[in-house]
């Protein structure tokens, strides 16, 4: 990510947050935790991960229902490596019934420990998915995919993750 970037990004974080913060209250929101696959591409290598995903987003705007803040943290493993992962950024979203379908992108930082080593570098995130709605009050089931990037040791890495889950809306 550009210097420039993540500057526009820490700017209009700051703004919308401002603003987020004269209502006092959170609108609206959900929390979901579920388990994931990975596939990752660096250089040479394809890695396959599996593990788990979770996240929080929160609605602070009534009159833009469906504009959001989310914060995914996830954590993914295989034989010798382990990777989680921390963004954070706008989603939008629309209700279809009992659907509802979703769009964010983020930024944040990755850590990779392997052979006793972590490294931790940015990252992008761009991603979407579905929440259908449960019988069960206040509850929907997600499945969600995303494209990660990251540039670990000066090399471009691809990641692409697949998530499904429980989801409970607040």
């Amino acid at each position: 990510m550009s210097k420039t970037a993540a500057v526009v990004v820490a700017f209009l974080s700051l703004t919308w947050f401002t603003t987020a913060a004269k209502a006092q209250l959170i609108q609206s929101g959900n929390v979901y935790a579920g388990v994931a696959y990975a596939n990752s591409v660096d250089v040479i290598n394809r890695l396959s991960f599996r593990g788990w995903d979770g996240g929080v987003e929160v609605k602070p705007f009534i009159s833009y229902p469906h504009l959001g803040f989310m914060l995914d943290l996830s954590g993914v493993y295989r034989t010798g490596v382990e990777q989680y992962n921390a963004v954070l950024g706008p989603r939008i979203s629309k209700n279809y019934g009992l659907w509802r379908v979703f769009a964010h992108v983020g930024a944040g930082i990755q850590q990779t420990v392997t052979s006793g080593e972590a490294f931790n570098p940015l990252i992008e995130d761009g991603g979407a998915g579905v929440d259908r709605r449960l019988p069960l009050r206040r509850f929907a089931w997600r499945l969600q995919a995303d494209y990660v990037h990251s540039n670990l040791l000066h090399a471009s890495q691809n990641d692409f993750r697949i998530s499904t889950g429980l989801v409970w809306r607040f």
